[in-house]
Order: C-alpha cells, then structure tokens, then sequence
C-alpha cells in the first residue's frame, strides 16, 4: 500500500498558519508527499523545504486571479496538487495548513486504509471534526461547525476538490462513497493572535468575494479580531497532538470565555436531539457513507 499526502499552502509565515505541524502529523503515514505552494511575500518555500526533502516534493504554483470567487482557487490548488501524485500511489492523504491528526490516531488511520484498499466501491474515508476557537481550551459546538469530511481519498484522477476545497466530489458532480472512521481532524483555523486573524480574514475574505488579494494590504492591522462574538464553546479536556506543543506553549494572547455565555437555539437543540436519538442527521453532508 502506498500513500501519498497532498495539501496546499501561500503566506503560512504572515498568516501564522501551522503548516509544517500539519505536514508532520500525517507524514509517518504517507510516503512521500506534494505540497502546492503558492508565490509568497514570505519565506513559505523555504518552511516547506526545511521540513523533509526525502519524502516532500514541491510545486512551485501561481495562484489564479480569475478564480477569486467563492473559495475557487482554492479547489483549484488542491486539484494541481493531486493531479501531481503519481498513478502507483493507492490512497492520497489530504490535509489542509490549519489542520492537524493527532498521534493517537495513526493506527485507525492506517488500519482503515489497509482494510478498504481492495473495496473499489469506497471512494474515501471519513473524519470526525474538532475546530478549536480563540485559544487551545475551547472547541466549537455549533451547527456552524461541519461535523465531518473527507480527507484521504481513492488515487482516482476522476476525483476533485470541491467548491473552496472544503470536501470532494467525482466526475459529474457525484458525491464519493465514503466509510467513517474512528479518527478526528484537529482544525486550528480559528486560534491565532487576534491581529494575525484579522489580517488573515481581510486577506482571505477576498477569495470569496471575488476581490483580488494584493500583497499591498499584507500589514498587521491595528485592531485584531474580536473572539468574544460566538454563540457557543466547551472546554477543551483532552490532549493536543505532539507536533502542536511548542506552538501551545508560546501562544501570547488571552482568551478567556464563560461557558454561561453560550447562546443555544431551539434549532441547535432540535438538530442535536434528531442526530443523538433519532438518528436523523439534518447537518450538511458532502459524501455518501457506505
């Protein structure tokens, strides 16, 4: 079995995303990987060709302009990335620069892969979402939050990544057929300093407004993100994965929220109920699980 990760990465250093966190966690289960990396005013391709120049191969990628609508260059991107993994590798590993597999998880991961590798049915497997928000203590409980997506699929070229690379779909805009599987994704998208995730929302809200992202506006703005506008958060109880420990430990902010605070609405109390006691899942679904 061979497995190849993909992702896609512009700007990880001004924008402080956990890029090379997000390479380490899935690297021990591919066995080499491709990372699109977009023309930057900072020295992201230096970043990625530090980290494992055995297994990590770069392409070199501009980003188009034409696409910044709806998220698309991003999709875009990650379908430059894919294509580049080579026909001998049977499942490709996708992960994007916020995100993060904890250890703990390598032998489902693994073992999944290992187990649906013949079954030519299965498309891609399915994981669980954790999205932090403001620091390292607190997760997000919303609907706003998607539950679930596909981050290993089948080497199928058939295959793409869909609207702003968030999941995929197949040929004729068929949903894949999926297996869930034991294992989460840790999405830190949400936990930067407050200036550098006001920066990142000015910057980054360009690609779906069709705006052009200019590298004129790339300065820190003086006032940073406001954390305290969300409806609602639970303490975080577990352990975060190794690779993100150093980065933990030198975060410089203070986010504090009172749990008392969360505003639930009836919605989110009926979708919860039909999901944990009916079995009727009303949250959004980009896959078919089979």
């Amino acid at each position: 079995m061979k497995v190849t990760g993909f992702t896609i990465i512009k700007n990880a250093i001004l924008f402080d995303y956990p890029i090379e966190e997000a390479i380490r966690s899935i690297l021990p289960l591919c066995d080499n990987m491709v990372v699109a990396v977009g023309e930057s005013s900072d020295e992201t391709r230096h970043l990625i060709s530090s980290i494992d120049p055995k297994k990590i191969t770069i392409l070199d990628t501009q980003w188009n302009k034409n696409l910044t609508e709806g998220g698309q260059v991003l999709a875009d991107e990650t379908n430059k990335a894919f294509q580049h993994i080579s026909r001998d590798a049977d499942w490709c590993f996708y992960i994007q620069g916020d995100e993060i597999v904890h250890e703990k998880y390598h032998p489902v991961i693994k073992a999944a892969m290992q187990q649906w590798i013949e079954n030519e049915q299965v498309d891609g497997l399915l994981f669980d979402y954790v999205h932090f928000y403001g620091s390292y203590d607190y997760v997000g409980v919303a609907s706003r939050w998607y539950k679930n997506e596909i981050r290993i699929v089948r080497n199928n070229k058939q295959i793409y990544s869909y609207r702003d690379a968030q999941g995929f779909r197949k040929m004729n805009n068929l949903k894949l057929n999926v297996k869930k599987i034991n294992a989460s994704i840790y999405h830190y998208g949400w936990v930067k300093k407050p200036e550098v995730q006001q920066l990142k929302r000015e910057n980054f809200g360009k690609l779906w407004s069709g705006e052009t992202e200019g590298n004129d506006t790339l300065t820190i703005p003086s006032g940073g993100f406001d954390y305290n506008n969300i409806d609602a958060l639970n303490l975080f109880k577990d352990t975060h994965p190794a690779v993100m420990q150093s980065r933990i430990q030198k975060q410089n902010w203070h986010f504090s929220y009172q749990l008392s605070k969360n505003r639930i609405t009836l919605k989110e109390i009926l979708k919860k109920f039909l999901l944990r006691y009916l079995g009727i899942n009303t949250y959004y679904r980009n896959y078919k699980i089979i």
